[in-house]
C-alpha cells in the first residue's frame, strides 16, 4: 500500500482580515479559491488542506489539535488562553499595516477618565477574558458583559464603557466616543499546535509557509526599479535613491554607461522618476515585486 500522504491542516481568518490574508497568500505563490458555501476552500497545493474559520476560533483549533497551524489575532490567541507555538508575527490587518488595538471607550462627555474609574461600572466587550485581566492588573472591580456586536451602541444606555478593537479609531470619533486607554495592540500571527510543531515534516513546511509569506509581506507597496543611467551620475544617484539594499550596478557595452537595478517603495516612484531623468537616466522601467527574501 502507498504511504499516506503528508497534509498540514491551516485555518485562515473568515471576516475583515479574510481578503487581506487571501491576498497576501496570492503573492506568496497560492492559488486560493473560496466558495461561498463551504468552510473549506482549495488550494493549489496537495500538501494543504485549509480551513476558514472566524479568528476568535482559529488559536483555540490549533491548541487543540483539530488544526496544525493558523493565522489569527495575537488578541484572540490570549483571549483564549491558547497555548500554541508562535512561528512568527505578520504585521498587517484589514486595511492598513498598522496593529489593530483593543481600547477602553467611553462617551465624550463621560466623568470616565482611567481605569480606576471603572470601579463598580459595567462594561461590555467580546474580549471578556482580556478586560478581565486588565481590571485585575489595576485592582479595579467592575461588571464585565460578553457583547455580541455593534458594541459601540451600547453607551451610554446600556453599559457605562465598552472595550472594542480599533484600526484608526474613525469609527469610534464618528460615534462620539472617547478612548480612555488602550489594553493590546495586536498584530496577526502564524501559530502551530505543540504535537505540529515537534513533527519535522510539518515543521518544515510551516517554516516554508512562513518564509513566503514573509516575503510577499515585504514586498507589499515596494516595486522593482531599472534604467541605464550615465557612470558620471553614479555618485549623484546614490544621494537621492532610497534603496531596499545598495543598487546592482552592472556594465553596459558603452562604457560611459551603467544599467542600474534596484527596489523602493512605490509611493517614491513618483518623486524619483523626474529626478532620474534629470541625472540622464534612460529606459527607466518601473515593475511588480511579488515576494523579497532576505
Amino acid at each position: 500500500m502507498p504511504a499516506p500522504k503528508n497534509t498540514l491542516r491551516l485555518g485562515l481568518p473568515k471576516g475583515s482580515l479574510q481578503e487581506p490574508t487571501l491576498e497576501l497568500l496570492k503573492r506568496a505563490g497560492f492559488h486560493v479559491v473560496v466558495s461561498s458555501r463551504s468552510y473549506k476552500p482549495s488550494v493549489d497545493d496537495d500538501e494543504l488542506e485549509l480551513r476558514l474559520l472566524r479568528a476568535q476560533e482559529i488559536g483555540g483549533y490549533v491548541d487543540r489539535g483539530f488544526l496544525d497551524c493558523g493565522i489569527t489575532g495575537r488578541d484572540w490567541i490570549a483571549e483564549n488562553r491558547a497555548q500554541v507555538e508562535v512561528l512568527t508575527d505578520l504585521r498587517y490587518s484589514k486595511a492598513t499595516s498598522k496593529p489593530t488595538r483593543w481600547v477602553l471607550v467611553v462617551p465624550e462627555d463621560s466623568p470616565i477618565q482611567s481605569v480606576k474609574d471603572l470601579a463598580g461600572k459595567r462594561i461590555a466587550t467580546e474580549a471578556v477574558e482580556m478586560t478581565r485581566a486588565y481590571l485585575a492588573r489595576h485592582g479595579v472591580e467592575a461588571e464585565v458583559e460578553f457583547s455580541w456586536g455593534a458594541t459601540e451602541v451600547k453607551v451610554p444606555e446600556l453599559v457605562d464603557a465598552i472595550v472594542d478593537i480599533t484600526e484608526t479609531g474613525s469609527s469610534l470619533r464618528a460615534n462620539k466616543l472617547r478612548i480612555v486607554d488602550t489594553l493590546m495592540e495586536s498584530y496577526p500571527q502564524f501559530v502551530a499546535s505543540k504535537q505540529a510543531f515537534n513533527d519535522p515534516w510539518k515543521r518544515q513546511k510551516m517554516e516554508t509557509l512562513v518564509l513566503l509569506i514573509r516575503g510577499a509581506l515585504e514586498a507589499r507597496d515596494k516595486v522593482g526599479l531599472k534604467m541605464n543611467l550615465p557612470a558620471a551620475a553614479m555618485q549623484e544617484l546614490l544621494k537621492i535613491l532610497p534603496s531596499e539594499r545598495s543598487p546592482t550596478v552592472s556594465p553596459l557595452a558603452n562604457s560611459d554607461w551603467v544599467a542600474v537595478e534596484t527596489v523602493i517603495t512605490e509611493s517614491v516612484v513618483r518623486v524619483i522618476i523626474p529626478q532620474l531623468k534629470a541625472l540622464g537616466a534612460e529606459g527607466i522601467v518601473e515593475y511588480p515585486l511579488n515576494k523579497i527574501v532576505h
